[in-house]
């Protein structure tokens, strides 16, 4: 069991240890976004429960209708439309990054073709069936003190 620590800011109290699990963005049809996440993207499915889908690699999607329901308990409409709103990423890496935007890029909605960042990472950035924005980068490398 993990250790208990004090809440912050509040003396005295004990906060349990908190690890994180995954997202799990909203999906307007689970069937295209599983087939989006494995069969586009690569990622192997862990568990398929129709309306969820685990992946490996700590990611989820969730059928928007069902989590809606669960999560407001029925104070609140699921849409029917897309998503996704621009106010979210989902972020992968991955050592080839060329071959990644080769594979990727003519089948989805791309946003930007791989481009080298300000802190000097590469990235390529597209949208998945519901407009959330995926992100593929190069692993950040530690830079070395000489």
């Amino acid at each position: 069991m993990p250790a208990r620590r004090s809440a912050p800011g509040v003396p005295g109290t004990a906060a349990p240890v908190l690890t994180f699990v995954n997202p799990i963005p909203f999906v307007r049809d689970s069937r295209v976004s599983r087939a989006f996440y494995a069969e586009i993207l690569g990622i192997p499915v862990k568990e398929d429960h129709g309306d969820f889908v685990l992946f490996e690699g700590h990611f989820a999607i969730g059928q928007a209708a069902d989590l809606t329901r669960t999560v407001w308990n029925g104070l609140k409409q699921a849409t029917d439309g897309p998503q996704g709103r621009d106010n979210f990423l989902l972020y992968f890496e991955t050592d080839e990054l060329d071959a990644a935007f080769d594979a990727i890029a003519g089948r989805v909605r791309l946003i930007h073709p791989i481009e080298t960042q300000h802190w000097g990472q590469r990235v390529f950035r597209f949208y998945d069936p519901d407009g959330h924005v995926v992100e593929i980068g190069e692993p950040q490398r530690a830079e070395t003190a000489d």
